[in-house]
């Protein structure tokens, strides 16, 4: 018997901007742990538990719902990965950039620090 394989951390980050892309709440909960804690980088904890992840991105995807986020580079060392995005809020050209880092620990995204 094998026991399930845990995904990379490379795969869950492309996972999670996948279903962030898609707009798919369910998925993208998936990729993160229960205890799930979003903060700017060096500050304050923005979010924190997968149900304020949950209504936070039900809200953004109904105020938006041309929201997506595009890949410019990705980092991955060890359990960390860094992603640099732009991301589009509305239809055309502009776009903002961001860095998440992503923490991964027991096979899920366990905390994100946003550089702005």
């Amino acid at each position: 018997m094998n026991a399930a394989a845990t995904p990379a951390p490379a795969d869950l980050a492309q996972g999670q901007l996948d279903a962030y892309n898609a707009q798919d709440v369910d998925a993208l909960c998936g990729f993160f742990a229960q205890d799930l804690v979003v903060a700017d980088f060096n500050g304050a904890v923005t979010v924190e538990g997968l149900d304020a992840f949950r209504a936070k991105h039900v809200a953004l995807f109904a105020e938006h719902p041309q929201n997506r986020a595009e890949l410019a580079h990705r980092v991955v060392i060890g359990g960390r990965v860094i992603d640099h995005e732009r991301v589009y809020r509305q239809p055309g050209p502009v776009s903002f950039e961001v860095a998440a880092i992503y923490t991964i620990a027991g096979g899920k995204i366990a905390r994100i620090d946003f550089v702005k």
